[in-house]
C-alpha cells in the first residue's frame, strides 16, 4: 500500500501523556507507538493531531458525579457514557501531545472534548448531544477542501476514538484504514468485537509494514 502525497492524511489520535503509563486514563503499552508514529508522519504531507483537551468538571470525568466511580457506564442524552478518570484537563502536561510527533509535520491540531457538557470521541463528530445530534468537528471539510480521499488512523484508545475516528471518517466518504500496530486498546481482550465493527463499516486494517 503506497501513500499518495496528495490524497492521503495520517490521523494521529490522542498521542498525550495522560494516556500512557503512568496517566491517570493510562492504556498498558500506549508509550510503544509514540515513536513509530512519529516516524510514519514524517512521510505523509497530511498530519492531523487530534488532542483531548477537557475543561475541570468536564461531564465525562467520574468526579463529576456524585456516588459515581471511573469506568461506570451511565445513560447521557440515550446513549452510554462511559465515566473516566479526570484526564487531559485543559492546560496540564498530561494533556500535551507527545513529544515524538514531529512538530513540523503536523497539519491540523484538533483539539476535542472541550464543551463542559459534551463528550467527544471521533476527530469527525462529538458525541451524541442533549438534541439527539451529533455535531461535526468540521474535519471532514477541512481534508476534503485538501483533496484528501484517504485515512489511515493511528493512536490511543484503538476500542474508543481510534475506532469512533475511523467509523465517522468512512461515513463522511473517506477511505478508511486502521494501522492496526500502531494503536492500542483499553480492553484488549475486546479485539474481535472492534474488528468486527470496524468491518461492518468497511474500515480497513493493515500493519504499518505494508505501507510503503
Amino acid at each position: 500500500m503506497t501513500i499518495d502525497r496528495l490524497k492521503d492524511a495520517l490521523i494521529v489520535v490522542d498521542l498525550q501523556p495522560d494516556f500512557m503509563p503512568g496517566g491517570p486514563l493510562a492504556v498498558a503499552e500506549g508509550d510503544r507507538i509514540a515513536e513509530p508514529i512519529g516516524r510514519l508522519a514524517r512521510r505523509f504531507d497530511v498530519v492531523v493531531a487530534t488532542q483531548d483537551y477537557h475543561p475541570a468538571g468536564h461531564i465525562s470525568f467520574a468526579s463529576s458525579h456524585r456516588g459515581r466511580a471511573p469506568f461506570e457506564v451511565m445513560e447521557l442524552y440515550g446513549a452510554q457514557q462511559v465515566l473516566w478518570p479526570d484526564h487531559c484537563v485543559q492546560g496540564t502536561r498530561g494533556a500535551v501531545l507527545h513529544p515524538a510527533l514531529p512538530d513540523e509535520k503536523i497539519t491540523l491540531i484538533l483539539r476535542k472534548g472541550i464543551h463542559p457538557e459534551l463528550d467527544s470521541y471521533s476527530g469527525f463528530r462529538e458525541n451524541l448531544g442533549p438534541d439527539g445530534r451529533r455535531p461535526s468537528t468540521g474535519l471532514a471539510g477541512w481534508l476534503k477542501g485538501r483533496g484528501v480521499t484517504r485515512i489511515f488512523v493511528v493512536g490511543l484508545a484503538r476500542d474508543f476514538c481510534v475506532k469512533f475516528t475511523a467509523l465517522d471518517g468512512a461515513t463522511e466518504g473517506f477511505e478508511s484504514i486502521v494501522v492496526d500496530d500502531l494503536t492500542r486498546a483499553v480492553a484488549p481482550e475486546k479485539h474481535a468485537e472492534t474488528d468486527a465493527e470496524l468491518a461492518r463499516a468497511g474500515v480497513k486494517r493493515v500493519m504499518s509494514d505494508a505501507i510503503g
